[in-house]
């Protein structure tokens, strides 16, 4: 089965560096066509329909966030490719969308045209990148940004303010839900709490994560407990308690 693609970055020698790993370490790729910025990118997308874009994310006048926002429908798969930057790589964690850092590593490069041939082959839109785009769309609104949740099952899209807590249990994560819902998520509590930590998501334990909107009191007749407005007790480990203290304090 041929895979369809195209890439997208304002550097010639970026686009003819991918193209060489693809042709040499990705052979199922079929390249049609390139584009040197966010304008030809948008046109290259609409006249080949490819299964996968390549997109850089850092491109004058338009980054690859501008180019997506302006399309309508995401059925294809997308790969960026970035230099390292911070709010990028934050927002791309955050909607579970593959990216690839520069220069390119050959085996996250296979890994991640992997991952994206098999979702092609399943043939439904693309609702990672959709998520994407309402992060970038709604950054400044905290109350309403999804995050990505895969489960062994879907991938589910959840408002971070409908997360109650988040427990780890070795390499995997269980996350409450407002309702009671709970999810088990095959992703270790560190990173979310990266993900999570401009939310008003306290660490509070080394396998606690806590939504702050959700705790109702601290509690120490017994030891230092959060008490969650769904009856929960989180402790607090005596090496937090100082950095738990000065976050709720500091609303």
């Amino acid at each position: 089965m041929s895979i369809s693609a195209v890439l997208i970055d304002d550097e010639t020698n970026n686009l003819d560096n991918l193209q060489e790993l693809l042709s040499t370490y990705c052979p199922r790729i079929s390249i049609c066509a390139t584009a040197l910025n966010a304008d030809e990118g948008k046109t290259i997308i609409g006249k080949h329909q490819p299964d996968i874009v390549f997109l850089d994310i850092q491109m004058p006048h338009k980054n690859g966030f501008d180019l997506l926002r302006e399309l309508n429908n995401y059925d294809f798969e997308v790969i960026f490719v970035t230099a390292h930057d911070q709010y990028a790589i934050q927002a791309l964690r955050f909607a579970a969308v593959d990216y690839l850092l520069k220069p390119i590593n050959i085996n996250e490069l296979q890994a991640a045209v992997d991952r994206a041939i098999k979702k092609c082959k399943l043939k439904v839109q693309n609702r990672q990148v959709e998520n994407l785009i309402h992060l970038v769309k709604s950054q400044q609104n905290k109350e309403v940004q999804r995050i990505a949740l895969t489960t062994l099952k879907e991938t589910r899209f959840i408002k971070t303010n409908e997360i109650v807590r988040c427990e780890s249990s070795n390499n995997y994560s269980t996350f409450f839900l407002q309702g009671g819902e709970s999810l088990l998520v095959c992703k270790p509590i560190y990173e979310y709490e990266e993900i999570l930590k401009d939310y008003n998501f306290i660490r509070c334990h080394q396998s606690h994560l806590v939504n702050k909107k959700f705790i109702n009191s601290w509690k120490k007749e017994y030891g230092d407990f959060l008490l969650l407005a769904n009856g929960d007790e989180i402790p607090v480990s005596r090496n937090k308690k100082e950095s738990v203290k000065k976050a709720l304090e500091n609303g």
